[in-house]
């Protein structure tokens, strides 16, 4: 299985770059794992609604071109799901695209044409922790699907 991680941004925070390393390291016993950090589109602090809109645009031409597979859009209106649930959807598939908006989100056409709209939560999460989380989910997801120990 090949799982790929699309995020705009890059994580400045050691200890979330440390921890991200980690569960790549765990999920590469199940799968091929890839992360691709595109650069976000600036967005001035005063921007309308059309200057965030277009710079959504810009930034989805981006993650449409790395995405593979079955793309899965982490948005606040996705789905959210249990482990067991997260891991019943990865189960089967070959590639999977997981892909992580900036700070505005995602472009709207853009979640469109994604397979899947995921939610971690309805609580709101710095993008670099929501990342470590999702990252720990899909290891977990992962290890439940090959029946380890992991998840209890």
């Amino acid at each position: 299985m090949n799982v790929n991680f699309l995020a705009l941004g890059k994580i400045k925070e050691s200890y979330f770059r440390e921890a991200c390393e980690e569960y790549r390291k765990r999920m590469s016993a199940f799968a091929n794992v890839k992360i691709f950090e595109y650069e976000p589109a600036f967005i001035p602090q005063d921007a309308n609604e059309t200057l965030i809109c277009r710079a959504l645009e810009k930034e989805a031409e981006k993650l449409r071109a790395g995405a593979k597979g079955t793309k899965v859009a982490l948005c606040v209106e996705g789905e959210r799901l249990s482990s067991e649930m997260l891991a019943k959807k990865l189960k089967n598939l070959t590639e999977v695209s997981f892909i992580i908006g900036s700070s505005y989100g995602l472009d709207e056409n853009f979640k469109r044409e994604c397979d899947f709209r995921l939610s971690m939560s309805e609580m709101t999460f710095p993008h670099t922790l929501a990342r470590v989380m999702l990252f720990e989910q899909v290891y977990r997801a992962l290890s439940i699907n090959a029946n380890r120990k992991y998840h209890k």
